[in-house]
């Protein structure tokens, strides 16, 4: 049966709706067995961000990636979901943390539904960054089917990523490389570069001095450390001041001496 024969009429709509909407609220709970179960034997899942077409077989591990691993991924829809006959049309925002400024993916999805099951998905996605000023711009069109990164495996990366950096800290290591981070995530050098490099739009050592100067600011604001800011940029991490000045000077726009004196001068108002 080919898509122009399937059943099509406005008596279709109603039963499609409730089978994407009980396939959306799937992905949703993260229910992988869920989602898998809606999906029809003869399925294809075209994913255009990665230029792939992937079968039955191929999707329980997909889904797994796809989902987040912990609550809180930041998936935000554009619009309710709408439904024609056997087709029904999700739009939404899949946020990655991380960037400086909003970094996220605009997404759509085609879905068609046959007995009652996914028969076809067109999943669409564009990245999209807004810098700090509040200016958006498209993202370069990835070439990432080598890698095996969709959009919602992109942010569930960076969302694993960024828990890591704040519940091991590796970042207070000096030494700390780009390996060392691949191997205790999980994830590839390959795959941290690309989220990094083409997605965040930074570097590997900017990502973890990011972290580094977090970790400091953070100690400024405890009243009862008595460490200079330069013991402090060390015990943080940072393996050179002038990697930590310069860090700072981005972050703040003052360098860390005018910086205290703010601070002193509003404690005295």
């Amino acid at each position: 049966m080919t898509a122009t024969t399937l059943p099509d009429g406005p008596e279709q709509t109603p039963l499609t709706a409730d089978t994407v909407l009980r396939y959306h609220l799937c992905w949703k709970h993260r229910d992988l067995d869920g989602v898998i179960a809606l999906y029809h034997p003869d399925v294809q899942y075209h994913d255009f961000f990665q230029n792939r077409v992937l079968g039955y077989r191929e999707l329980h591990d997909y889904v797994r990636a796809c989902l987040p691993h912990e609550a809180g991924e930041d998936i935000v829809h554009s619009d309710r979901i709408r439904v024609d006959g056997c087709t029904a049309f999700i739009q939404y925002q899949v946020t990655v943390q991380g960037g400086d400024g909003l970094v996220a993916f605009q997404s759509s999805e085609a879905i068609t539904v046959k007995d009652g099951l996914i028969w076809r998905v067109n999943e669409y996605a564009t990245l999209v960054r807004q810098n700090s000023s509040g200016h958006a711009s498209a993202g370069p069109r990835p070439a990432t089917s080598r890698l095996g990164l969709s959009p919602r495996q992109l942010s569930t990366m960076a969302q694993d990523l960024e828990h890591y950096f704040q519940r091991q800290r590796p970042y207070l290591d000096p030494e700390l490389d780009l390996q060392q981070v691949a191997d205790a995530s999980g994830y590839s050098r390959n795959q941290i570069s690309y989220l990094l490099n083409q997605v965040l739009g930074q570097s590997f050592y900017r990502y973890v001095n990011q972290a580094r100067l977090q970790h400091l600011m953070a100690s400024l604001d405890d009243d009862s450390v008595e460490a200079t800011i330069d013991e402090l940029a060390f015990s943080a991490g940072f393996n050179s001041l002038s990697a930590f000045y310069k860090c700072f000077r981005e972050h703040t726009g003052l360098t860390p001496k005018a910086y205290l004196k703010q601070i002193s001068l509003r404690a005295r108002t």
